[in-house]
């Protein structure tokens, strides 16, 4: 998998956020978008993610060597953010099994073993409005981390997290991330220092 960013501009009213952004992502290797607050790391993620469409340029999705389809990138990626909002009704068995209901488990894996890596047993027929914010970004992250996806995109990935959670995720990092093509916007180095890529939203202003 590979996604390819052609003179990417986004543009807010009348102000450029970013412009002539040309970059290629590959499969198998791990990227960070780096920035202070408000840089536009994750307006840039989002149009990454097809959330977005870009004020000028162009973006593509290519497997192995075909171009991919727009409506066909969803099924690619994973992505976990702390704009995303779960839905709160649901319980986190419930969650669990409507987010696979749309994306496949990676290998060895189902609802319980989710639950499991969470750590959440005793929660899983708890309602997701009732968890704390740091539980809401641990099941963000897990949905992200065990879907089958070679495209894993993260937003602030410790947001809400104590030092418990940042070595949480650090674990899911070195067990979930093989393989894939990672993005983390991030300007806490802990959350991106496994990224040897890196590319600053700011040199692009």
């Amino acid at each position: 998998m590979q996604i390819k960013l052609a003179d990417i501009g986004r543009r807010f009213n009348r102000e450029w956020i970013f412009r002539n952004i040309n970059y290629t992502f590959e499969q198998g290797k791990a990227y960070a978008i780096l920035g202070h607050n408000g840089s536009g790391k994750s307006t840039l993620l989002q149009i990454i993610a097809g959330s977005l469409t870009p004020s000028e340029g162009t973006i593509s999705f290519h497997n192995g060597g075909a171009e991919l389809e727009i409506e066909e990138v969803f099924k690619e990626l994973s992505i976990a953010a702390p704009y995303l909002e779960l839905i709160e009704e649901f319980s986190l068995k419930e969650l669990i099994d409507f987010h696979f209901s749309f994306k496949h488990y990676k290998e060895g894996l189902n609802a319980k073993a989710v639950i499991d890596i969470l750590g959440f047993q005793q929660s899983k027929n708890k309602l997701i409005k009732y968890f704390s914010s740091g539980m809401k970004q641990r099941t963000k992250l897990a949905l992200a981390f065990c879907s089958d996806t070679p495209i894993l995109l993260l937003d602030e990935p410790t947001a809400n997290f104590d030092n418990q959670g940042i070595e949480w995720y650090k674990g899911f990092i070195k067990d979930f991330c093989t393989n894939r093509l990672v993005i983390v916007c991030s300007n806490q180095e802990h959350e991106y220092d496994f990224c040897p890529s890196r590319l600053n939203i700011t040199d692009y202003k």
